[in-house]
């Protein structure tokens, strides 16, 4: 769903990431990266980025967050997955960030807002996302959304290693 730019509350616009924002993109994902005290894992290029975002297919979107004369103040980044009991696609948001000097002027949920309209125009019947257990105050948010956590499923994951392990068995 591509669209221009879209002016919003408080002066701030959310637009669909352009090759010309891969700078501002990885700047951000190390901001995130910092937040979440994860930054040590922030590895992500902007050819690698862009070839995400960019390439043929895309394998994941980006939007951009920006506020009046600052610039990029946040983004999100987001694919489809595939829901096998309801044959039905889902909206799954691998990151949001804003910007702390943004954060309190409702960006974030314009930021939703923007990805719930996203996901329904493209068939989808939830969105999907994960939070740190110690970040209570994006726990906060996502429960003022009316989000709910998805009880009885531990999310799992296999990294590289065990990526190339299994694939050699």
């Amino acid at each position: 769903m591509q669209r221009s730019a879209v002016p919003l509350s408080a002066g701030f616009a959310l637009r669909d990431a352009e090759p010309r924002d891969l700078p501002a993109v990885v700047r951000l994902v190390r901001a995130l990266a910092r937040y979440e005290k994860l930054e040590h894992l922030a590895v992500g290029t902007e050819e690698g980025f862009g070839s995400a975002l960019f390439g043929t297919p895309p394998r994941a979107h980006a939007l951009i967050a920006e506020a009046p004369g600052s610039g990029a103040a946040g983004f999100a980044l987001w694919f489809y997955s595939f829901r096998t009991f309801q044959a039905l696609p889902c909206l799954y948001v691998e990151d949001v960030y804003v910007e702390p000097e943004h954060r309190g002027a409702g960006l974030g949920r314009l930021i939703f807002a923007d990805l719930a309209r996203r996901a329904l125009a493209e068939g989808c019947d939830r969105m999907e996302w994960s939070v740190l257990d110690w970040n209570a105050p994006a726990i906060g948010f996502y429960d003022r959304l009316g989000s709910k956590p998805r009880e009885g499923w531990t999310l799992r994951v296999l990294t590289r290693p065990a990526l190339d392990a299994l694939a050699g068995a």
